[in-house]
This record gives structure tokens, sequence and C-alpha cells, in this order.
């Protein structure tokens, strides 16, 4: 299960200047194993502390954040995104290279960020809930990023647990997705996000 983080768990932006280049090569191993693609356009990353502390950190390296209250406010706003052990987070991204089929695309797909749906054996789908994203969606068009929970039943974890299947799909009108059985070893690393 993947832990909050706090102001103790981040580099200051000395030591961050120092490790950046082996500590990103280590995050983005690790994001490979937390990466599913849908389809063409659609991608799931799935958050956990270490994808979260990167964001940070490379906010603070950015924004040239070092004051405790502009480090607690990426703390607040990036610990939300992080599981808490019956559920994954992921970020959604919806992705098109041309950017006129994008625009079009993003008008076909309100309400994408609700029908993305995961199942864990035979148990029901459980679909996203977009409780931490931001309100960037219009009456006219979709966000291309979403954020994502997924909520799991004590027994679908026990399922996971004992090997049963993983799967995640799409019940969109305008973008169906049946079924794509989750790769073991991004399996096994969203197993470990739960309690």
């Amino acid at each position: 299960m993947a832990a909050k983080l706090s102001p103790q768990d981040l580099f200051s932006l000395e030591e961050y200047a120092r490790t950046r280049s082996d500590f990103r090569v280590r995050v983005l191993a690790h994001k490979k194993h937390r990466r599913l693609g849908l389809g063409d356009h659609l991608t799931l990353h799935f958050e956990d502390s270490l994808t979260m502390q990167y964001q940070i950190q490379e906010m603070l390296r950015i924004e040239r954040i070092f004051e405790p209250e502009g480090i607690q406010a990426e703390l607040d706003a990036y610990n939300p995104l992080i599981p808490d052990g019956s559920n994954w987070k992921a970020t959604l991204l919806i992705e098109y290279s041309d950017v006129a089929e994008r625009q079009q695309a993003l008008a076909r797909l309100m309400g994408i960020e609700e029908q993305i749906w995961v199942q864990c054996g035979g148990h029901e789908r459980v679909h996203a809930v977009a409780d931490e994203d931001m309100e960037r969606s219009t009456d006219d068009k979709t966000s291309a990023v979403h954020f994502l929970r997924f909520e799991l039943l004590p027994e679908m974890v026990d399922s996971l647990r004992v090997g049963e299947t993983l799967t995640v799909g799409a019940s969109h009108a305008n973008y169906l997705l049946d079924g794509l059985q989750v790769p073991g070893l991004v399996r096994e690393s969203l197993l470990a996000d739960l309690a």
C-alpha cells in the first residue's frame, strides 16, 4: 500500500539537483509497470507515492519552491492521488496527435472519465469515479486529462491475491473497449497498492 507523503519524504532543492538524474531513471522504470494503454487513444497511468513524489519534486524544482507553506501546498495537491489501500488512482490521458482530431474526439468523449472500468475475476465491474478530477471539462468537451479512482471491495482484492484475472475496459458509446487483460507485471505492481 502506498503511503501519503510528508515533507520528510522529499529532497531539498539542492539534494534533488544532485540526485535528479538517478531518481528520474528509477521513477521511469517504475512507471513502465504502472501504464496501461486502452486502445489507440486512451492511457491509464496508475499513481502511487513514488510517482507523486516525482511529480512534487519536479513542481518544487520548476517553481523554485522551498518555503514550508509552498511545499505543504504541493503535498496537499498531490497526496489525494496516492491510493488508500482499497483503491487504485490513475491519471487518464486522451491522446490524439492531430489537434483538429483531438478537439473532435474531446467533444465526442464527454463523460468518458466515468466509463472506464476494472474487473477483478468474476466480480462485477467497478467504474471509475472522478472525484479527484479538476474542473477542466466544459459543456462542449471533456478534458484530455482526468484523475480517476477505482474503489475495490475486499472480496475483489482477495480474488486478485489468489491469481484471478484483472481486466480493464471502456463502456463509453463512442469508445468501447471490452475486457483488456492487464499484463502480469502491471497487475503485480497494482496489487502492491492494496492493503
